[in-house]
């Protein structure tokens, strides 16, 4: 497809500022799409659901449609296998205390070093079920599990896999058919983070068997918003802690409470928008995608694209930075393996902390995050917390090379 970087840039007002956004693992930009979809739920729906009345029925649609979506972009079997929530975090305790039902004393749960917390502590809190956890090591020279280590702690007792798509820190991106396939070997359910994964690569829950997977919809573009994927024999199976009038079938059992519509609806607008990213579109073209499998093929084709022109632009990245003296690079660092990591990538540069480091770029404009960007377990492991963590800047499919110059001429002045 022709990536046109302009775009794509004309979708995101705050880019007109002119502050380069290098944030993007935190939570990006968002575009104009899915501003003007919330604006457009308050105004014509804002009503809550299941009503007699016109708003409230517009509220039901509009979330039967951003499942539709939802399944689209992850291609699950059924939308009813799509749950929404506050956000991801939020969703895997949810998910972690329906399956601590099912755990019994001496049951095991592996989870990893290499993964944000979010996707670590839902399952330490099954400890209080009688749970032992089981960590997964790290190779600390390029930052990848060490799958010998994954596979030695599998076992008839293990009962839940967690494990991360990808390094909100560094950027590996596991080798997720394996584990996955392993794991059930072993009789294991299989829960993946893909909140830093989804920006970046094309996901197909069917083609993974994974089964549950959650993402976030402010890491690519749309509003704070939590989705989690489920197979629906499984959802069916786990009782939900929830109000007693809620459905009881899924996915409204987990939906606990009224939902964030306005946010349901940015999400949807999210979606069409990477559906149709690089093209000039307006409500007619955005209209072809209630075609649940014509808006499914053209997110794979769309991903697949933004995956290689950040691949791109990160391979200029990695070169220019080292060339800067002082700096030590965490993660994937041989360009022919770059088809295994994200465009992320954290750094450390001798003489200057990192809250220095990312605090001389915000003044110049150029925003990047410091610390340990809740990857507590890995800058445990790297033996960076208690040196401020690491620098962490990751491309977006709007950056351009330009902005990968100007910090690049930043960083080799400090």
């Amino acid at each position: 497809m022709n990536y046109n970087i302009t775009e794509i840039r004309s979708h995101f007002p705050a880019l007109k500022t002119g502050a380069i956004f290098f944030d993007n693992p935190g939570g990006t930009q968002v575009c104009q799409e899915v501003i003007d979809a919330i604006v457009d739920y308050y105004t014509t729906m804002n009503a809550n659901t299941h009503g007699a009345f016109a708003t409230s029925q517009k509220s039901d649609a509009l979330i039967a449609e951003a499942r539709n979506a939802f399944a689209d972009f992850l291609n699950a079997r059924s939308p009813n296998e799509i749950v929404f929530g506050p956000n991801m975090t939020t969703l895997t305790f949810n998910i972690s205390r329906a399956l601590g039902r099912y755990i019994d004393e001496g049951d095991e749960i592996i989870v990893t070093h290499l993964d944000h917390d979010a996707d670590i502590s839902p399952w330490l809190a099954l400890e209080e079920r009688g749970a032992t956890i089981r960590w997964v090591d790290v190779h600390t020279n390029d930052c990848t599990l060490d799958m010998a280590d994954f596979e030695k702690h599998l076992s008839t007792k293990t009962k839940i896999v967690a494990v991360g798509g990808a390094s909100n820190a560094v950027g590996t991106m596991n080798d997720l058919k394996t584990v996955i396939s392993l794991a059930h070997m072993a009789g294991a359910i299989v829960f993946v983070d893909a909140v830093h994964l989804a920006p970046h690569a094309p996901i197909d829950v069917q083609d993974l068997d994974c089964d549950l997977l959650a993402c976030s919809v402010y890491k690519f573009y749309g509003p704070h918003l939590g989705v989690l994927y489920g197979k629906y024999d499984l959802l069916n199976r786990l009782q939900a802690y929830k109000v007693r009038p809620a459905d009881n079938l899924p996915p409204y059992k987990f939906e606990t409470g009224t939902n964030n519509h306005e946010g349901i609806a940015g999400a949807l607008a999210a979606v069409n928008y990477l559906a149709s990213v690089g093209k000039k579109y307006g409500a007619a073209f955005a209209s072809q995608f209630k075609s649940f499998s014509g808006r499914r093929l053209h997110l794979k084709t769309v991903m697949a694209a933004i995956k290689q022109y950040e691949k791109d632009l990160f391979i200029r990245l990695m070169t220019g930075l080292r060339e800067i003296p002082g700096i030590h690079i965490y993660g994937i660092a041989d360009l022919k393996r770059f088809d295994y990591r994200t465009p992320t990538v954290a750094f450390t540069i001798e003489g200057k902390t990192p809250r220095e480091i990312a605090e001389y770029l915000g003044r110049q404009s150029i925003y990047v995050w410091d610390g340990n960007y809740y990857a507590l377990a890995l800058m445990l492991k790297l033996d960076l917390e208690d040196h401020g963590g690491a620098v962490r800047v990751g491309l977006g499919h709007y950056n351009t090379a330009e902005e990968v110059d100007q910090l690049l001429d930043a960083l080799k002045k400090i």
